[in-house]
């Protein structure tokens, strides 16, 4: 989920990337800079569940961890995907073994969720383009997967090296990491940590 801004001038993404940091985050791709949406009700939740629900099967077993609104910064661009999903043996640590500020490739597995935006004065609007151009390019550059969550349609649409788009819903089971093999989630299963009765 993003929102346009135009910048006042060019920039590179070494020079975005010493500018003081927006809320929500700000991204550089494409030579521009874009201002996510404020996350909402149902984005918010499928972050919050999605991450954990990935994190909960990989990280004791160090197979991978899912980083909510993490700074990728690779090929030229910055990008703060919703879920940033990293294999355990490529997430990035310092001479002491912790974990570090900056990464500086794309994620394993990428995770967008669209919301609703209302067109301010400003005339800034969500572009599920402009989303689907992060996906793209993260897998491009390496990325094994893609998922690009629709609240508003139930659905799913799945991308993967060497593959066309495919749009996944209900019981339809979702394609996840190798590390994860044994693991099976459905759209439907996605969908109904929105519910709260």
């Amino acid at each position: 989920m993003t929102l346009s801004i135009q910048p006042t001038t060019a920039l590179s993404v070494e020079e975005f990337l010493i500018l003081p940091e927006t809320k929500p985050a700000s991204e550089y791709f494409n030579g521009q800079i874009s201002q996510k949406a404020m996350p909402q009700g149902k984005h918010s939740t499928l972050q919050i569940e999605l991450a954990s629900a990935i994190n909960q099967i990989t990280k004791p077993q160090k197979l991978a961890y899912a980083f909510p609104e993490l700074r990728c910064t690779f090929q030229g661009c910055s990008i703060v995907p919703d879920i940033a999903v990293f294999e355990w043996q490529r997430i990035p640590l310092d001479g002491k073994g912790s974990i570090t500020n900056k990464f500086e490739i794309p994620p394993d597995w990428i995770i967008e969720i669209l919301s609703p935006v209302r067109a301010s004065r400003s005339r800034r609007v969500q572009s599920p383009n402009r989303v689907i151009r992060k996906i793209t390019f993260s897998i491009q550059n390496g990325a094994k997967l893609g998922w690009l969550l629709d609240p508003d349609d139930e659905s799913i649409m799945i991308f993967e090296p060497n593959k066309l788009p495919e749009l996944k819903e209900k019981q339809d089971v979702l394609p996840v990491l190798s590390v994860l093999e044994n693991w099976q989630l459905t759209v439907a299963d996605v969908f109904s940590w929105l519910s709260f009765v």
